[in-house]
């Protein structure tokens, strides 16, 4: 069993064969943790189908993907970037890597091509447990913790992340990586 390490930065991994569907097979990056005030994640592995310029009209050229961030306020958009040094308000979540920042930045720093889509990653909505909710589930078995890598959340592909992250893990988790999403019984 993974001992319990919830904190800013880390990567939650939903358990195998978790059944709310909102996270199912998810990889959750940790942006906010506290024990009195709760825990803000995304999701980095739920595209979403529509581009970043469908939602922000000033921003209808950048060809960057939209992913579902989670199930709380869906009408929300929030960005994951690599650019820190040049976005003021940004918060430091693990090295090289900020959540938010000023929007009005964000936009002029995009149109003028100095941030590019393989710097920023944006959602729509956001994951996020009350006190002490995530530590519940955690001890139910329903997630498993892995440290932060820059990869995870600027690489290309994160249709198979979650079984990345797992495998990364070694051990156990390397087996677990390789179960199916369903098992058919003969």
């Amino acid at each position: 069993m993974d001992t319990i390490n919830i904190a800013k930065g880390k990567v939650l991994l939903a358990e195998p064969f978790m059944v709310d569907t909102n996270f199912k097979r998810t990889a959750v990056l940790l942006c906010d943790h506290s024990k009195t005030e709760g825990t803000v994640g995304f999701i980095l592995n739920r595209q979403y189908k529509a581009k970043v310029g469908d939602i922000v009209p000033e921003l209808e050229s950048f060809d960057a993907p939209l992913y579902l961030g989670g199930p709380v306020q869906k009408d929300t958009l929030h960005y994951i970037h690599n650019v820190g040094d040049l976005l003021e308000e940004s918060q430091e979540v693990g090295e090289g890597v900020y959540w938010g920042g000023n929007f009005e930045k964000l936009i002029f720093l995009i149109n003028n091509g100095i941030i590019k889509p393989s710097n920023i990653r944006f959602f729509l909505g956001y994951s996020g447990w009350s006190a002490e909710q995530i530590k519940e589930e955690f001890e139910l078995g329903s997630w498993v913790t892995a440290d932060l890598d820059h990869n995870y959340i600027f690489g290309r592909y994160t249709n198979k992340l979650w079984a990345r992250i797992m495998g990364n893990k070694g051990n156990a988790y390397t087996v677990i990586a390789q179960l199916p999403d369903y098992f058919a019984w003969n």
